[in-house]
């Protein structure tokens, strides 16, 4: 069962089109004006309910998002992990409410351990975390966790929310001098931070939990050991807080031991049918070398 599941896994994901992966071409001017446009019909939205930004205006927001974050930390420089994370990440992809969205992964050159994930299907991990990993299942559990952030609308949501209230001030602000034709570089630059302002300031503990619980959903479907995302965890459990690398991921979200003792309570045994599913591969190991 177990082999049958890891070949249709490498079949389909060799097969995918992988989508493109030159991130960096987030970081151009034009980019950044073009999402300010889009945005601009944006302020109502942003003060009301994140339901209201259209598809375009969420790709947008994640595009500058993202931007802000490759203008601090660039794409490692590794065409062949970068296309690796793309494969595994669309995988997951493919299984959850949002299959067609327009997927983009990358791994960022960060020591720091941590993983990101923006509106409009935008997913970065660290090269920190990526080191740690052990297996392609745990990979895909950390991936699933991000698209359901992005599936369930978490950033947009918190943005919207009292808990961003900075982050939607600041948007709607340079949404209004785009609209009086202030736009220029300060703004283009804020865009990215006011977007960002949701990873300093974390999501809601409960986003960070449900994303757990349907991340290994995905992980299962997608014929991995959902149980890996415990296996991260531990992981995480057993890094010092003290630690820097790790001091932006402790601070906003959960502790490890609460999100264990929350998979242990929600989940428990109920994914064990699914438990013989991939861990390692033979392309993550080629890739690790």
């Amino acid at each position: 069962m177990k082999s049958i599941l890891l070949a249709t896994i490498l079949g389909v994901s060799i097969c995918s089109p992988v989508q493109a992966l030159d991130l960096n071409k987030l970081l151009t001017g034009d980019n950044l004006n073009k999402s300010l446009s889009i945005l601009s019909n944006a302020g109502d939205a942003l003060s009301t309910s994140a339901k209201g930004l259209s598809a375009a205006q969420e790709e947008s927001l994640g595009q500058s998002v993202m931007a802000n974050l490759l203008g601090a930390e660039p794409l490692v420089n590794d065409a062949k992990l970068q296309r690796y994370v793309n494969q595994v990440g669309l995988w997951v992809a493919m299984q959850s409410s949002q299959p067609n969205l327009n997927w983009r992964f990358g791994v960022i050159d960060s020591p720091n351990i941590n993983s990101f994930a923006a509106t409009g299907g935008y997913i970065l991990i660290t090269r920190g975390l990526w080191d740690r990993l052990k297996t392609e299942a745990e990979l895909a559990a950390v991936l699933g966790h991000e698209i359901t952030h992005v599936t369930r609308k978490h950033h947009a949501k918190s943005i919207a929310s009292a808990k961003g209230q900075q982050a939607s001030s600041d948007l709607i602000a340079l949404v209004v001098d785009y609209n009086n034709g202030k736009s220029g570089g300060k703004s283009l630059e804020k865009l990215g931070k006011a977007g960002s302002e949701v990873f300093i300031r974390g999501l809601d503990k409960n986003d960070e939990y449900e994303a757990d619980i349907n991340g290994m959903v995905l992980a299962a479907r997608a014929g991995y050991n959902p149980y890996a995302l415990v296996s991260v965890l531990q992981l995480l459990g057993n890094v010092s807080p003290a630690d820097s690398s790790v001091a932006l991921l402790f601070s906003t979200h959960p502790s490890p031991k609460d999100r264990l003792d929350n998979i242990d309570r929600v989940v428990g045994d109920k994914l064990e049918g699914y438990a013989d599913g991939a861990e390692t591969t033979k392309r993550f190991n080629q890739v690790k070398r």
